[in-house]
């Protein structure tokens, strides 16, 4: 699956070749994570393009090109709805991820994630449940909460606005748009394959005057989370990473996190029951034991803990122990796989 999203985000990128009997299994889990339009565009012009396999991905490149026009006016929609209402929101995942990539439909994305102030939080979310709000999923988040640990203030502040049809939609800056998308990717065990791609796009089209101090930021740890992100879209899928500050971290990350990541993919995703659920339904509790066991990235996030050489089953351990406690005291934080 890597050698085949590899250089995906590129407008000019060569074909992927490969044995026809792996590239079937690979396609069958392209499609399962929602990367088969990328995968497509990857074989489409090789000897792989006539194989069967190769027939479902160009199936979900049509779909997930058709799809995203529509979800494309949904965004401006939305946009248009809150600020009549003088709420001005900003995107986050999503579209602002898939506009790097050279194809519409490439990039396939669900819920539309917007981020309103705290202040106008619950006045949006009323509006967004009125008769003649527009008719799409939204994701709406109160300030950056579960996205950045940066200041929701300054995020907002530092946010640009990007033309979408006839709206002009408000996004995150370049330096947050990335740090958001390596937070997100670790934070969910890096489960998405499409989800580095998104990293290894907003890595290569980046301005010149890219301020790396504002993406990577001051606290050690989570710059290094930020680093460690930017070198698996290296590593895994060859996203150019020289003559940037993490060039040396990307080329000594730990090898559990390559290998956490490959065997993530490797695994169909399981969908998990909200976990405040199994206090009503204890039976539930026992069959998902298995599907909230955090992989080692996302047990290493989940308790702060650093990305070295030590073993992550006492990370997993502790962020299973967090997680059991938030349910006792609060109900977990929602999650976002745009």
């Amino acid at each position: 699956m890597a050698e085949i999203l590899a250089g995906a985000w590129r407008a000019d990128t060569p074909p992927f070749e490969g044995p026809p009997e792996e590239f079937g299994e690979a396609a069958e889990l392209l499609l399962l994570c929602g990367a088969g339009a990328a995968g497509w565009r990857m074989v489409r012009n090789s000897t792989l393009s006539a194989t069967p396999a190769a027939g479902g991905l160009q199936q979900a490149y049509r779909l997930h090109t058709i799809q995203t026009a529509l979800q494309e006016r949904s965004v401006e929609e939305v946009f248009d709805f809150l600020r009549s209402a003088g709420i001005e929101p900003v995107l986050v995942k999503g579209w602002v991820a898939a506009r790097l990539y050279p194809e519409r439909g490439l990039r396939p994305y669900g819920d539309i994630d917007v981020c309103v102030r705290s202040a106008e939080y619950e006045k949006a979310r009323t509006l967004l449940l009125e008769p003649e709000a527009p008719r799409c999923a939204v994701d709406l988040h109160k300030g950056f909460a579960n996205l950045s640990d940066y200041d929701a203030d300054d995020l907002f502040e530092r946010a640009v606005l990007r033309d979408l049809g006839e709206t002009a939609v408000r996004i995150p800056c370049p330096e947050d748009h990335l740090r958001i998308l390596s937070l997100h990717l670790l934070r969910h065990g890096a489960w998405r394959p499409l989800w580095l791609c998104d990293i290894a796009a907003a890595l290569e089209s980046r301005e010149p005057d890219f301020d790396w101090g504002r993406c990577l930021g001051s606290d050690k740890r989570s710059s290094d989370w930020v680093a460690c992100a930017l070198g698996l879209s290296h590593r895994l899928l060859g996203a150019e990473v020289g003559r940037t500050p993490i060039a040396d971290r990307a080329a000594n990350l730990p090898a559990w996190l390559i290998s956490a990541t490959l065997k993530q993919w490797g695994t169909p995703h399981r969908h998990r029951i909200a976990m405040a659920s199994f206090a009503r339904r204890p039976m539930d509790a026992l069959k998902q034991i298995s599907a909230h066991w955090p992989n080692p990235i996302e047990g290493t996030i989940g308790v702060g803990g650093p990305f070295n050489g030590m073993p992550r089953l006492p990370f997993q351990v502790g962020h299973t122990i967090v997680r059991a406690l938030r349910l006792l005291t609060g109900p977990p934080a929602a999650s976002h796989r745009s």
